[in-house]
């Protein structure tokens, strides 16, 4: 199922179905009061759900009447890794050019777990949402990645397992303040302030339950700015995949819940940075996923 979560003319917010026809949303709020209470449900309701985007009958709302917020609108956890060897080689390479040592080089431990930090899972926002300008900055990015959703509790989870605990997948647009990782990182510390700002986490337009993605490990990731192609990647550049990072972010003692989401990290060739460019007021940056739709936000002066 491709689920959403909509807001009405109204004011009313409420999870649905989005049907085959990419127009059509079934109303799931007489059953779930959020996507998080949908994905709690588990298995049991779940099944409820696809029983429901499956009957004639069902409540429906047209697609164009109401506005999309992110499937989640606030996650219970936000976490970002690091899996795409091409991306981290794009950012040693800008690092070095502008002398920040500390990111020249590819460090071995990226090799050896999915390492992540821990995002502001309080500054998401949904498709076709606009970005606001974060204040004094010189240099905005965009970046290119898969998210999955966790489904199920659990911690320490062997890798083997792991993948049992992912609900489903969406695209996840990790803006960042690039001149202000080059002041940052150096410290020691970080990412902080340079991913750090209201609408800094793109995700939607829906969250695809896993059933619908038969191999998350080749899917074509495509960047757009402005309508013009900027990269194209694929997931199977993945070095460490999703059981993997799964279980490393379950280790030393941590449960993952239902409702957490993980970023891939960005594709390579999925930022501006990676080409010398960035972001400017009035862009439209596009990202789209096979299955996963499009996910569209412009950028605006900011308050």
């Amino acid at each position: 199922m491709k689920l959403v979560t909509f807001k009405t003319a109204d004011g009313r917010t409420a999870p649905g179905a989005l049907r085959d026809d990419l127009a059509t949303i079934v109303d799931l709020g007489g059953v779930f009061s959020s996507m998080l209470d949908l994905i709690d449900s588990g298995d049991e309701g779940l099944a409820r759900a696809r029983a429901l985007a499956a009957t004639p009958d069902a409540p429906t709302l047209a697609l164009a009447d109401v506005t999309l917020l992110s499937p989640i609108p606030t996650p219970r956890r936000l976490r970002d890794c690091s899996v795409f060897e091409e991306h981290v080689q794009g950012v040693a390479h800008w690092a070095r050019t502008n002398g920040i040592g500390l990111l020249a080089e590819v460090p071995k431990v990226w090799y050896q777990h999915p390492i992540y930090y821990k995002g502001n899972h309080l500054s998401v926002v949904g498709p076709e949402a606009d970005i606001p300008w974060p204040g004094d900055v010189k240099m905005f990015d965009y970046e290119l990645e898969i998210a999955c959703v966790i489904g199920r509790r659990g911690k320490n989870i062997p890798t083997e397992s792991a993948f049992d605990h992912v609900f489903g997948f969406m695209i996840f647009n990790d803006f960042s303040i690039r001149d202000v990782a080059g002041m940052e990182l150096p410290g020691l510390f970080g990412p902080a302030k340079a991913k750090d700002f209201d609408g800094g986490n793109a995700l939607g337009p829906w969250l695809v339950t896993k059933d619908e993605i038969p191999n998350p490990y080749n899917l074509v990731m495509t960047a757009s700015l402005n309508g013009e192609i900027m990269g194209v990647a694929n997931t199977t550049r993945m070095h460490h995949r999703w059981d993997a990072i799964v279980s490393y972010a379950s280790a030393y003692g941590e449960t993952l819940v239902p409702g957490e989401v993980i970023g891939s990290g960005t594709a390579g060739g999925g930022t501006l940075v990676e080409k010398g460019r960035k972001l400017a007021i009035g862009d439209v940056v596009e990202f789209s996923i096979d299955g996963l739709g499009t996910l569209r936000n412009r950028i605006v002066a900011g308050a």
